[in-house]
């Protein structure tokens, strides 16, 4: 689903990724892959990191490593691409969820893309021993004011273990970042008849 989503947003080669909590996860493989080469990895665990980069092996060194807390993250650049599976749905106080987007705002390239995805509404109440917030679609967005949903999709993942963890992703971008596919009237002139 990420790496349809983010492929969905225009990410390619050329492009800029971030995956905030990317930790242990093989999105930076399947990147790499698809010769996107400015891949930046972001997770609070540095053993996290340091499984992935074992698994890349030499290839690790074409991915930029962070283990640093996102929400005290402060971005040196911009990305063309912002994502996040499973960290977002872990901030259950507002204030975190706050600080989040002020970092998204400031990592967030112009006319870039955020692929994002949390337990959906009626997913596991708890990961990894940890209290969650679940969120359907339209609860999502709400907590992205100024950000327009482009794509919303639903995933039901199988887990090692067999159990079924509905997903909610989006795919979204700044609200004043897009640009009209079609163009508006003009406006009628004074004393003129249309």
């Amino acid at each position: 689903m990420s790496l349809r989503l983010l492929s969905a947003g225009g990410v390619g080669p050329g492009s800029s990724v971030v995956d905030v909590g990317g930790g242990a996860s093989t999105l930076v493989d399947a990147l790499l892959d698809r010769g996107v080469t400015d891949v930046t990895v972001l997770d609070v665990a540095q053993s996290a990191l340091d499984t992935a980069r074992r698994r890349l092996g030499d290839r690790a060194g074409a991915a930029h490593w962070m283990a640093r807390d996102l929400l005290t993250w402060s971005p040196l650049r911009r990305y063309a691409g912002w994502h996040d599976r499973a960290v977002f749905h872990f901030l259950t106080d507002a204030a975190d969820r706050d600080r989040y987007r002020r970092v998204l705002e400031a990592a967030l390239a112009p006319r870039g893309q955020v692929v994002l995805g949390v337990f959906a509404e009626d997913g596991p109440q708890t990961c990894s021993g940890l209290p969650v917030v679940r969120y359907g679609p339209q609860e999502l967005a709400a907590q992205f004011p100024g950000f327009v949903v482009l794509q919303a999709e639903r995933e039901e993942h199988h887990t090692p273990t067999g159990h079924v963890q509905p997903f909610t992703w989006l795919r979204l971008t700044r609200a004043d970042q897009l640009t009209p596919t079609w163009a508006p009237a003009p406006a009628p002139q004074p004393g003129r008849v249309v």
